[in-house]
């Protein structure tokens, strides 16, 4: 008998920083087209503001992630490492383990496609913080990120790429990061002034 899995859903805001030089062009080109230096490196951060995997409340918890990609997005051997909210109970940690590994299916199902090899998940100090459009996570000493919109004409209207299918969400803010560093599991990456994004989140399974 199949295993039936429970209704689950998130909403918040994701950030995000790579090596990308320009914007990412994964957004656009949903995968297909190669990132600016051939490969991905990136961190991203999850605010939720409110959310559940069954009957287990998610709200007001913060995730942590790291992604090396080999190549295109889209032909998938992704590796990704979580850091899950120190605050989350059990049942919340494993519950965040299955969304974000894609084991619940739904909107992250598709890391269950494409992620070669889950670096695995460890409890951890994750802060998510926003300060004007300033968004700051910090992960202990293994993720210190900001990132901030860049700058469009109008001071008061974010730049945002909307109606896109990307999948965590159809607009995307394009931003910058004044700060993007990496100290985990051999890596060493710092990415400041590089490609970031944020997207406020909706998302849900497993269907």
């Amino acid at each position: 008998m199949a295993e039936v899995l429970p209704e689950w859903a998130i909403r918040g805001e994701l950030i995000l920083n790579c090596n990308c030089t320009v914007f990412c062009p994964c957004v656009v080109s949903l995968g297909r087209h190669p990132p600016t230096e051939g490969y991905c490196q990136a961190w991203a951060g999850v605010r939720i503001d409110a959310g559940h995997h069954g009957g287990t409340d998610l709200s007001g918890l913060a995730v942590g992630l790291i992604l090396d990609i080999p190549g295109n997005m889209g032909r998938g051997n992704w590796k990704v490492g979580a850091f899950i909210d120190e605050a989350a109970s059990a049942e919340a940690f494993e519950a965040l383990v299955r969304i974000f590994s894609g084991a619940a299916r739904g909107t992250t199902g598709l890391f269950g496609l494409l992620v070669g090899e889950f670096l695995g998940a460890e409890r951890a100090p994750v802060r998510f913080e926003t300060e004007g459009k300033t968004r700051r996570l910090s992960v202990g000493r293994k993720i210190q990120g900001e990132v901030v919109p860049i700058a469009g004409p109008d001071p008061e209207r974010d730049v945002v790429i909307s109606n896109t299918g990307y999948w965590m969400g159809p607009d995307i803010t394009v931003a910058t990061a004044t700060r993007g560093r990496v100290r985990d599991r051999g890596r060493v990456w710092d990415f400041d002034g590089r490609s970031a994004e944020i997207c406020q989140i909706d998302w849900h399974g497993p269907n």
